[in-house]
């Protein structure tokens, strides 16, 4: 059995609130870039149209090292902006502990409201997501032999592969599963030449079996439901790099 540890509820209020926030990986690595006291950003909550927003800004020096944590006019820089996404609570009772370097245990509060931080889209948010389905990529390594190779090979009628893969491909109805970061690259280079998708455009694109097919595309896009666009397919707005349509009228008004 684990040790049990005595919580400290001093100077905590019932009534203290916190908020629960997803952030992106990578923006939790900028802040972990920060000096033990800096500042790694603000966050202002306004109204508009009625209805509350709330964005956090990432600190300027922060944002100036770039992805790649170096200071550089070259460097890949990190998105500025954030805006909220709020969420209820759902009716689920969630608090914040914290934990001293003594092990003991504090309670911060109830938290109050959730939401996820998104950045606002733009071509290097979009760079930024291409390097990180790169980097789980196998690496490819080769080598220079110092002699030619003599071995001697006894031909055969068809090798084991071979058959492997013909088995795969009558089981899967002569579609052979890609890896998924290959199949997401040919998704979102898709994406980045039309808006909306029909499902069997985009099987015909990956050549990718229905179903691994979907459960892939359900990750990073949304099927219209009505509209003109109905039974389309679109990148979810966390990876979209064109502004949405309202934006777009409200630019030209």
């Amino acid at each position: 059995m684990s040790d049990r540890s005595e919580v400290d509820l001093t100077g905590v209020r019932q009534s203290q609130g916190v908020w629960l926030v997803k952030v992106p990986k990578y923006l939790s690595q900028q802040w972990d870039k920060a000096s033990e006291k800096g500042e790694v950003g603000k966050i202002t909550i306004g109204k508009k149209q009625g209805k509350t927003e709330v964005c956090f800004s990432l600190n300027e020096e922060l944002a100036a090292l770039g992805g790649d944590g170096e200071k550089d006019a070259g460097s890949l820089q990190v998105p500025k902006e954030y805006p909220f996404r709020m969420h209820t609570v759902g009716g689920q009772t969630m608090a914040v502990f914290s934990q001293r370097d003594t092990g003991e245990i504090s309670l911060e509060g109830m938290v109050v409201h959730r939401a996820e931080c998104r950045p606002v889209a733009s071509e290097n948010y979009m760079k930024i997501k291409r390097l990180q389905i790169e980097s789980v990529r196998p690496q490819r390594l080769s080598q220079q032999l110092d002699r030619a190779v003599t071995t001697i090979f006894k031909p055969v009628a068809n090798h084991n592969f071979n058959v492997e893969h013909e088995k795969k491909k009558k089981s899967e109805g002569k579609m052979v599963r890609a890896e998924q970061q290959v199949v997401l690259d040919m998704l979102f280079s898709a994406f980045e030449k039309h808006q909306y998708y029909s499902f069997k455009d985009l099987v015909d694109i990956t050549k990718q079996p229905v179903s691994y097919l979907k459960d892939i595309l359900r990750e990073i896009a949304v099927c219209s439901r009505k509209g003109a666009q109905k039974s389309t397919w679109e990148l979810k707005p966390e990876y979209r790099h064109y502004r949405p349509a309202e934006e777009e009228e409200e630019t030209q008004d």
